[in-house]
């Protein structure tokens, strides 16, 4: 039997806001298709609502607090320096792997996971988040690297790798190709790519990483062009969660991060306007288009090349992201859309399509490639293989699933402290316990009924008919691999 290559996809910010998860305003057709030649995880969770810890979770296959990575900062080979990662396993095992654009955290590479030096796209910073090409928002970062050079403070706020220091507006639309965008550029690098993959003698593990649809969102006009402003439909929950503690919900640092929106509220102070609103919205969904027709360009290569049928697809968002609901925008935190992500995997021989409702987690995902090739899995993986749901969607799953966030640092508490939060998924419940990260103390607790209650707009952790579900959860909590309670 020929070895099965992987293609492994990775979508920042991309929350499950797809026409294969159920959305409706969205324009996802590539995305859909490859949904349609495999099985769509409805109830996936990442083990973290932020991109570093998400990834350095999914690419170990341990939990965040065996990874010990919390934070955007701390890079896993500096916590776990031994462990072998999952692109890594693969080419110890026989297979050539490589990577385009962000599969691990943007300057936190990892060159001992790959074959071959990380693919580079000319004309593009090593880290291209915020690449601008409107002529004012290109003129306006120029007229910032001046003034920070006058100031003397080049070394810390301008990086040749890309600071986000260096930021204009959230949202951009040029008149422009596809390619004019790192993501657009890379994807022609990538088909290039796997023709020469394809003719190697061994087979590959191909870690293709998308940075849109995260802020900024900036995409060509097109794609701005396939939406209505005026009819884009907004949260209708957006207020905070009744009695949500404080540390539950998260500032706007991320969004006051660009020019335009500099003031945007706490959520437990206010919201955004409609206008300001829709705009992010819009820009989402035109960013979500932009990359579904990326991965379009993928298929079809693949196709081209004949290897479709001997190529295992995985496509994952690494984490959620708000688009106002509880009055917020962005990611971190342990609600449903912080922690819910897209998952869909298309493996030859398993079933050609389907739906698994089954809670499945991202650590599942290195133990399901190496079942899937026969490549073995090293023993100290925390998650379960996905290839009983890959063969039969209605396979029962896990009971639950587990995530966790730390409130820190530039995303701090309003308090002023530092608070480690676990989460526990159930088909019924979502259960959350908030310690001070100094001392190790249980400060505050969530739970929303998903019976009745699927958008989590009331904390009924008090409530005296909860105490039993709460008691059951709160155990579950502690059999979960984590280093529980808290962090010491």
């Amino acid at each position: 039997m020929t070895a099965q290559n992987v293609l492994f996809i990775a979508v920042d910010d991309l929350r499950t806001e797809l026409g294969c998860y159920g959305a409706t305003q969205v324009i996802s057709p590539n995305i859909d298709r490859l949904a349609e030649s495999g099985v769509v995880f409805n109830n996936a969770y990442c083990q973290s609502g932020v991109c570093n810890p998400s990834r350095a979770s999914l690419l170990t296959g341990l939990r965040p607090d065996s990874t010990r990575v919390w934070d955007l900062w701390t890079h896993f080979r500096d916590t776990i320096p031994d462990v072998v990662t999952l692109p890594q396993q693969f080419k110890a095992n026989g297979y050539h792997s490589a990577a385009i654009g962000k599969i691990y955290h943007n300057d936190l590479p990892d060159p001992l996971s790959w074959s071959e030096p990380r693919i580079m796209i000319p004309g593009f910073p090593y880290d291209p988040d915020a690449v601008y090409r409107d002529e004012d928002n290109v003129d306006f970062l120029e007229r910032r690297k001046i003034e920070i050079t006058e100031e003397g403070r080049r070394d810390r706020f301008i990086d040749p790798l890309g600071e986000w220091y260096l930021k204009a507006c959230a949202t951009e639309m040029p008149d422009v190709p596809d390619d004019a965008y790192y993501d657009g550029a890379q994807t022609d690098v990538a088909i290039e790519k796997l023709g020469e993959l394809a003719q190697e003698d061994s087979p590959f593990f191909f870690g293709i990483g998308y940075y849109r649809p995260h802020l900024p969102f900036n995409v060509p006009k097109r794609y701005w062009g396939l939406y209505d402003r005026d009819t884009i439909e907004l949260a209708t929950n957006d207020y905070p969660p009744l009695n949500a503690p404080s540390m539950a919900l998260n500032n706007m640092r991320e969004l006051q991060g660009y020019t335009d929106f500099t003031d945007a509220p706490h959520p437990m102070n206010g919201k955004l306007n409609d206008a300001a609103a829709r705009l992010l919205k819009h820009g989402y969904l035109a960013s979500v288009t932009y990359v579904d027709t990326q991965v379009g360009k993928l298929l079809d290569r693949l196709d081209q090349l004949g290897i479709r049928d001997n190529t295992i697809i995985v496509l994952w968002g690494d984490n959620g992201w708000k688009l106002g609901e509880h009055a917020s925008w962005c990611k971190m935190t342990n609600f449903e859309t912080d922690t819910r992500v897209p998952l869909i995997m298309s493996a030859p021989g398993c079933r050609e399509s389907g739906n698994c409702t089954g809670l499945v987690e991202f650590v599942d995902i290195y133990p399901t490639l190496c079942e899937l090739t026969g490549v073995p899995a090293p023993g100290n993986l925390q998650g379960e293989s996905l290839v009983p749901q890959l063969q039969d969607p209605a396979e029962p799953a896990r009971g639950a699933a587990f995530s966790q966030f730390l409130r820190e640092g530039i995303w701090r508490d309003p308090s002023g402290r530092d608070y480690m939060g676990y989460t526990v998924r159930t088909h019924e419940y979502r259960y959350v316990e908030w310690y001070d990260y100094e001392t190790n103390t249980l400060v505050a607790r969530e739970l929303y009924d998903h019976r009745k209650d699927s958008e989590e707009n009331e904390n009924v952790v008090n409530n005296v008919q909860n105490a039993a579900a709460v008691a059951e959860l709160a155990d579950r909590l502690r059999g979960a691999g984590c280093r529980y309670p808290g962090i010491s």
